[in-house]
Protein backbone atom coordinates (compact mmCIF):
# COMPACT_ATOMS: atom_id res chain seq x y z
CA UNK A 1 0.00 0.00 0.00
CA UNK A 2 1.02 3.91 -0.79
CA UNK A 3 -0.41 6.93 1.47
CA UNK A 4 -2.40 7.69 -1.88
CA UNK A 5 -4.30 3.69 -1.57
CA UNK A 6 -5.71 5.05 2.35
CA UNK A 7 -6.46 7.80 4.22
CA UNK A 8 -4.32 8.64 6.74
CA UNK A 9 -6.31 10.28 9.87
CA UNK A 10 -3.59 11.92 11.93
CA UNK A 11 -4.16 11.60 15.87
CA UNK A 12 -2.51 14.39 18.13
CA UNK A 13 -2.39 13.60 21.77
CA UNK A 14 -2.76 16.32 24.47
CA UNK A 15 -2.67 19.54 23.72
CA UNK A 16 -2.90 19.24 19.81
CA UNK A 17 0.43 18.99 17.69
CA UNK A 18 1.61 22.62 16.40
CA UNK A 19 2.47 23.35 13.41
CA UNK A 20 6.16 22.56 13.72
CA UNK A 21 4.82 19.12 14.82
CA UNK A 22 5.53 16.51 12.55
CA UNK A 23 2.31 14.98 12.48
CA UNK A 24 1.35 18.57 11.27
CA UNK A 25 3.84 18.53 8.29
CA UNK A 26 2.77 14.93 7.37
CA UNK A 27 -0.91 16.55 7.34
CA UNK A 28 0.09 19.08 5.01
CA UNK A 29 2.39 17.40 2.79
CA UNK A 30 0.89 13.62 2.63
CA UNK A 31 -2.49 14.41 0.08
CA UNK A 32 -4.59 11.57 1.73
CA UNK A 33 -4.01 12.72 5.09
CA UNK A 34 -6.34 14.21 7.61
CA UNK A 35 -6.60 15.64 11.13
CA UNK A 36 -9.06 14.34 13.55
CA UNK A 37 -10.25 17.42 15.56
CA UNK A 38 -11.28 17.27 19.05
CA UNK A 39 -13.65 19.86 20.29
CA UNK A 40 -10.82 20.38 23.41
CA UNK A 41 -7.29 19.67 23.22
CA UNK A 42 -7.05 20.39 26.74
CA UNK A 43 -9.04 18.22 28.19
CA UNK A 44 -9.33 15.11 26.84
CA UNK A 45 -12.18 12.70 27.68
CA UNK A 46 -12.27 8.97 26.69
CA UNK A 47 -15.51 8.80 24.90
CA UNK A 48 -15.68 12.10 23.52
CA UNK A 49 -12.32 11.99 21.68
CA UNK A 50 -12.79 7.81 20.68
CA UNK A 51 -16.13 8.96 19.12
CA UNK A 52 -13.94 11.46 16.66
CA UNK A 53 -12.10 9.16 15.82
CA UNK A 54 -14.45 6.55 15.24
CA UNK A 55 -17.16 9.11 13.08
CA UNK A 56 -14.05 10.12 11.17
CA UNK A 57 -13.10 6.24 10.69
CA UNK A 58 -16.69 6.00 9.30
CA UNK A 59 -16.42 8.56 7.01
CA UNK A 60 -13.44 7.96 5.10
CA UNK A 61 -13.51 6.48 1.44
CA UNK A 62 -10.37 4.05 1.53
CA UNK A 63 -8.74 1.79 3.78
CA UNK A 64 -8.18 3.76 7.00
CA UNK A 65 -4.61 4.02 8.50
CA UNK A 66 -4.30 5.86 11.81
CA UNK A 67 -0.53 7.72 13.00
CA UNK A 68 -1.46 8.90 16.64
CA UNK A 69 1.44 10.26 18.85
CA UNK A 70 1.17 11.17 22.72
CA UNK A 71 -2.19 10.72 23.97
CA UNK A 72 -3.69 10.21 20.56
CA UNK A 73 -2.18 6.78 21.27
CA UNK A 74 -4.20 6.32 23.84
CA UNK A 75 -7.51 7.36 22.19
CA UNK A 76 -7.13 4.91 19.13
CA UNK A 77 -6.78 2.18 21.81
CA UNK A 78 -10.46 3.77 23.55
CA UNK A 79 -11.91 3.72 19.93
CA UNK A 80 -10.75 0.50 18.75
CA UNK A 81 -13.36 -1.40 20.96
CA UNK A 82 -15.91 0.24 18.96
CA UNK A 83 -14.84 -0.41 15.59
CA UNK A 84 -16.07 -2.87 13.50
CA UNK A 85 -13.06 -5.67 11.78
CA UNK A 86 -11.86 -4.48 8.52
CA UNK A 87 -12.74 -0.22 9.67
CA UNK A 88 -8.91 0.35 9.85
CA UNK A 89 -6.00 -1.03 8.28
CA UNK A 90 -3.61 -0.14 10.40
CA UNK A 91 -1.86 2.53 13.14
CA UNK A 92 1.55 4.37 13.61
CA UNK A 93 1.44 4.86 17.38
CA UNK A 94 4.53 7.11 18.01
CA UNK A 95 5.58 7.74 21.73
CA UNK A 96 2.39 7.04 23.55
CA UNK A 97 1.82 8.79 27.14
CA UNK A 98 2.22 6.39 30.43
CA UNK A 99 -0.37 6.60 32.62
CA UNK A 100 2.22 8.08 35.17
CA UNK A 101 2.60 11.36 32.55
CA UNK A 102 -1.37 11.16 31.87
CA UNK A 103 -2.43 11.73 35.80
CA UNK A 104 -0.06 14.63 36.10
CA UNK A 105 -1.62 16.50 32.98
CA UNK A 106 -4.10 19.50 34.66
CA UNK A 107 -7.68 19.07 32.47
CA UNK A 108 -6.81 15.51 31.67
CA UNK A 109 -10.19 13.24 31.78
CA UNK A 110 -10.36 10.47 34.84
CA UNK A 111 -11.33 8.12 32.77
CA UNK A 112 -8.49 8.74 30.16
CA UNK A 113 -5.91 8.21 32.23
CA UNK A 114 -5.81 4.46 32.41
CA UNK A 115 -4.40 2.63 29.54
CA UNK A 116 -7.06 0.08 27.75
CA UNK A 117 -4.70 -2.75 27.49
CA UNK A 118 -6.66 -5.15 24.58
CA UNK A 119 -5.05 -5.99 21.62
CA UNK A 120 -5.63 -4.06 18.74
CA UNK A 121 -8.05 -5.57 15.58
CA UNK A 122 -5.75 -3.99 13.13
CA UNK A 123 -1.55 -4.63 12.58
CA UNK A 124 -0.24 -1.65 14.40
CA UNK A 125 3.79 -0.54 15.31
CA UNK A 126 4.50 1.24 18.50
CA UNK A 127 7.31 3.88 18.47
CA UNK A 128 9.72 4.55 21.87
CA UNK A 129 12.35 6.31 22.49
CA UNK A 130 14.99 5.23 25.36
CA UNK A 131 14.72 9.37 26.53
CA UNK A 132 10.92 10.17 26.52
CA UNK A 133 10.51 12.00 29.94
CA UNK A 134 6.12 10.88 29.65
CA UNK A 135 6.95 7.04 29.01
CA UNK A 136 9.86 4.88 29.87
CA UNK A 137 10.74 2.65 26.92
CA UNK A 138 9.69 -0.28 29.65
CA UNK A 139 5.91 1.53 29.84
CA UNK A 140 6.12 1.49 25.83
CA UNK A 141 7.46 -1.63 25.58
CA UNK A 142 4.44 -2.87 27.83
CA UNK A 143 1.84 -1.07 25.72
CA UNK A 144 3.09 -2.50 22.56
CA UNK A 145 2.76 -6.23 23.59
CA UNK A 146 -0.69 -5.52 25.26
CA UNK A 147 -2.27 -3.72 22.11
CA UNK A 148 -0.40 -6.60 19.62
CA UNK A 149 2.03 -3.83 18.19
CA UNK A 150 5.56 -4.65 16.92
CA UNK A 151 7.96 -2.24 18.94
CA UNK A 152 10.21 0.38 17.36
CA UNK A 153 13.03 1.87 19.45
CA UNK A 154 13.69 5.42 18.49
CA UNK A 155 17.06 5.68 20.65
CA UNK A 156 17.45 8.88 22.45
CA UNK A 157 14.93 10.86 21.07
CA UNK A 158 12.89 12.37 23.78
CA UNK A 159 9.20 12.62 23.17
CA UNK A 160 9.58 12.77 19.20
CA UNK A 161 7.96 15.82 18.77
CA UNK A 162 8.94 19.34 17.62
CA UNK A 163 10.69 20.44 21.38
CA UNK A 164 13.24 17.13 20.92
CA UNK A 165 13.60 18.41 17.47
CA UNK A 166 11.45 16.13 15.37
CA UNK A 167 9.26 18.35 13.35
CA UNK A 168 10.13 17.00 10.07
CA UNK A 169 11.25 14.17 11.08
CA UNK A 170 12.17 12.52 7.84
CA UNK A 171 13.49 8.92 9.27
CA UNK A 172 9.58 8.37 10.55
CA UNK A 173 8.37 9.56 7.36
CA UNK A 174 10.40 6.65 5.53
CA UNK A 175 9.40 3.97 9.32
CA UNK A 176 5.98 5.27 8.11
CA UNK A 177 6.36 4.23 3.66
CA UNK A 178 7.66 0.84 5.14
CA UNK A 179 4.39 0.48 7.51
CA UNK A 180 2.34 0.62 4.65
CA UNK A 181 4.32 -1.61 2.73
CA UNK A 182 3.88 -3.92 5.32
CA UNK A 183 -0.09 -3.53 4.91
CA UNK A 184 -0.34 -6.59 1.92
CA UNK A 185 -4.01 -7.36 2.75
CA UNK A 186 -6.64 -4.20 2.22
CA UNK A 187 -9.29 -4.68 4.91
CA UNK A 188 -13.20 -4.35 2.67
CA UNK A 189 -14.57 -0.92 4.48
CA UNK A 190 -18.11 -1.68 6.08
CA UNK A 191 -20.71 -0.26 4.52
CA UNK A 192 -22.36 2.69 6.87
Amino acid sequence: MKSSDVDILIIPGWSGSGPDHWQSRWETRLKTARRVEQADWYKPSRHVWADEIVKAVRSATRPVVLVAHSAGCSAVAFAAEHLHPGEVAGAFLVAPASERAKGAVPGMGPDFIVHRREKLPFPSVLIGSATDPYCTQDEAKALAEAWGSEFVDAGDSGHLNSESGHGPWPDGLLRFAGFLKSLSVVPQTLSQ
